[in-house]
């Protein structure tokens, strides 16, 4: 049988032109990008980094997805953002989809301010050619995985800490899963964060673009040149590693088991402790939708009030609720899930 014609550089857009010249994209691959579906799965310092490699690389269709909002703090290390989107604190979604449609107008790009729970994580990566994490939870990593795992979506898994940083492809099937590598939930009390060790903006670029690479290799079909392992590096201290060899393990549980623990869970934590902030998010751990513009008008009597389409902001003594349409809350002022409990159950009630 003849072979259709490979397509000729001469048809690829002038803004991919250096790209398709590469030896593993061309014309033909630079096409297969533009046809994907890639999600992003949280949109902070290693998703925002990865989504501006997307939108540049003309892959046609992103879904991002994020629970938060955009701080001064965040500016360091997450790409995406400036200090206007500070300013308005705007959700991390929405910040970053107007960025995307700023870089390239031709990405078909889909914000989501959500929160990933095991009731929409399928709907959210169903269909995707890939998916990248940008999560700063191994609860939502966990979660992540299941749902990969238990729909054969590829997915590439990063972190990044101090100057350390760490990514690896998980192919479903084919490939050790999450829970090999790493078969129990880390501790919430971790030796490490990002509040206590900071974060290099650096590694947090250098695991977004292993990440990238990653996901286009896959998208591309290219699977031989994919690291086969778990990469890992440290720019201060000059060590950089590929920890290869990994077996898929007998009694893992997701892959080999088939038994998706995290999706079959009602709801993920109620509260959540968020990473590098004296703050926690609330979730009311059932399915809510909130007038937001009647909620700003309910709590005018309580404190200082913003409301805009996407969020409430709510600045009582020394705390903070920014309360969004899917009844999270995060609780500024404080790191104790039962001090955040109370000020939601007060102040939002749902």
């Amino acid at each position: 049988m003849d072979q259709p014609p490979t397509p000729s550089l001469a048809a690829v857009p002038e803004r991919y032109s250096r790209q398709a010249r590469f030896w593993a994209v061309g014309a033909a691959g630079q096409a297969r990008l533009g046809a994907a579906r890639v999600a992003v799965i949280g949109c902070g310092a290693l998703g925002a980094a990865a989504i501006d490699l997307l939108a540049r690389a003309g892959v046609g269709r992103l879904v991002i997805v994020d629970r938060d909002y955009v701080e001064l703090s965040n500016l360091q290390r997450q790409v995406l953002y400036d200090e206007a989107d500070a300013a308005a604190r705007l959700p991390k979604a929405v910040a970053a989809a107007n960025a995307v449609r700023r870089i390239n107008s031709l990405v078909d790009v889909q914000p989501l301010i959500a929160d990933v729970t095991p009731s929409n994580v399928e709907e959210i990566v169903r269909g995707a050619g890939v998916v990248i994490d940008g999560t700063d939870n191994f609860e939502t990593r966990y979660l992540v995985n299941d749902a990969c795992v238990k729909l054969g979506i590829p997915w590439v898994y990063g972190g990044a800490i101090g100057s350390t940083g760490m990514a690896m492809a998980i192919l479903p099937g084919e490939t050790p899963c999450l829970r090999c590598v790493f078969p129990d939930v880390q501790p919430a009390a971790a030796p490490a964060t990002c509040e206590t060790a900071g974060v290099l903006g650096a590694i947090v670029t250098m695991v977004a673009a292993m990440q990238w690479t990653e996901a286009v290799k896959i998208l591309l079909g290219d699977r031989q040149h994919l690291a086969q392992g778990l990469a890992t590096f440290d720019l201060w201290s000059n060590h950089f590693m590929l920890v290869s060899g990994f077996p898929r393990q007998a009694d893992c549980p997701c892959c080999v088991g088939r038994r998706f623990d995290y999706l079959a869970a009602r709801a993920t934590s109620q509260t959540t402790t968020l990473c590098g902030r004296e703050a926690v998010q609330v979730s009311p751990g059932r399915p809510v939708q909130l007038d937001l513009a009647e909620l700003g008008r309910r709590l005018q009597e309580a404190g200082s009030v913003t409301t805009s389409p996407y969020l409430v902001r709510l600045a009582v003594g020394t705390h903070e609720l920014t309360v969004f349409a899917d009844g999270r809350a995060i609780v500024k002022g404080t790191s104790d899930p039962g001090v955040a409990r109370s000020l939601y159950a007060r102040y939002v009630g749902t």
